[in-house]
């Protein structure tokens, strides 16, 4: 159990979108396995904020499992009806049946249902899950051969409306909580074409991201807003109101601080790669870092990471004019000798076809890197 902020009550291990996905997939193997020796399998409860992913990566999972997903949301339920289904008269009057919900799968599996934000739920309908969770059936209705359940709930206590689950409802499910992870999400926002500068900003002010309104979600809402917006500078005062329309004012104050200082037009992983002379990027990415009294090294954090995200993504190899423009990265004075290490640990350890290695085959990097590891 996890209390944070709020006196939020979460369950199981806190862990990122990435080990949650492992996480899922192990359960799911092993519920397989039980449901074909006929035994029972056990429900899995994700946890985690609004706005913070959870249903998007049981349906990612499903997905990748090439199995169908029915999801539901007991939120929405008025009476038990909705969940155990209705009597239907049959023999000529002489008996009543339950016909079940038409939401309740009928095909055999595999497939997930998914019951979402499952503590939203009235307390009646709660209850009246549990036989569900233990049995993967109701009086009513069961479901069908190796199908399995995965719920997601928010944290019980602080400021969300929620029916709290008593210790016999919470012992019939796995548990694990989801937080977020700048750089699981970065990747994800690469790979779903979300707008670069909104990546820029996440990475360069993570503490941002979470808030009463301001989500992962509604900042990716917010991002798809102004992607048509090619001057952010020339049309602030419509961006403000985009930003206040569903985020925070504290990350729109940010977000207009992140424009104003021209953070939003960052060196690209596509002009690093792609440059024919490296000095013009070399100077903008000196010129960012060192802003003010202090260097900012989260600038270049945010720089490092999209470029490591771009090849981690692409299944070509790099051409030689990539692997120099890279090299030229790594040698970079602006950039901390951790960060160097870093991002050239990231690089050794991209997949093969992308062909990184061969940035740090060359003795001279090569050279600058064990000085820097030395000097740490």
């Amino acid at each position: 159990m996890t209390a944070g902020a709020f006196a939020y009550v979460t369950y199981g291990t806190e862990c990122d979108t990435g080990e949650l996905v492992q996480f899922l997939d192990h359960a799911m193997t092993v519920n397989d396995r039980l449901a074909t020796e006929g035994r029972h399998q056990t429900p899995v409860c994700v946890w985690g904020r609004h706005g913070i992913g959870k249903t998007e990566v049981v349906e990612s999972v499903a997905a990748a499992r090439r199995v169908p997903l029915v999801s539901i949301a007991p939120a929405q339920f008025e009476e038990m009806g909705d969940l155990l289904g209705m009597p239907v008269v049959v023999d000529g009057g002489t008996a009543t049946r339950m016909a079940p919900p038409e939401w309740v799968p009928r095909q055999d599996g595999p497939g997930i249902l998914l019951i979402d934000d499952v503590n939203r739920a009235d307390d009646r309908i709660l209850r009246g899950m549990m036989q569900l969770l233990q049995r993967s059936a109701l009086t009513s209705w069961r479901l069908p051969a190796r199908w399995q359940i995965v719920l997601t709930a928010n944290p019980d206590g602080g400021d969300y409306s929620v029916t709290p689950m008593d210790d016999a409802m919470l012992t019939r499910m796995l548990h694990v909580t989801l937080r977020f992870d700048v750089k699981r999400w970065a990747g994800w926002a690469e790979a779903h074409d979300v707008d670069p500068r909104g990546i820029a900003f996440v990475l360069a002010y993570p503490e941002t991201v979470t808030g009463s309104r301001t989500t992962p979600r509604t900042l990716v809402q917010f991002f798809g807003l102004i992607r048509d917006i090619t001057d952010l500078r020339a049309n602030l005062g419509l961006v403000t109101m985009l930003g206040e329309a569903c985020l925070d004012s504290a990350t729109v104050s940010a977000f207009v601080a992140f424009v104003n200082r021209g953070l939003d037009v960052l060196v690209t992983p596509e002009e690093i790669l792609g440059a024919k002379e490296f000095g013009p990027v070399a100077a903008r990415l000196t010129e960012l870092a060192d802003q003010g009294a202090e260097r900012r090294v989260d600038i270049l954090a945010a720089v490092c990471t999209r470029l490591v995200n771009v090849l981690a993504a692409r299944r070509t190899k790099l051409t030689a004019t990539e692997v120099n423009n890279l090299r030229s990265m790594l040698r970079l004075d602006v950039l901390p000798e951790d960060m160097r290490l870093a991002l050239a640990q990231d690089l050794a350890m991209l997949d093969g076809t992308v062909g990184a290695s061969r940035v740090l085959s060359d003795p001279a990097t090569a050279q600058m890197l064990l000085m820097a590891g030395t000097m740490r």
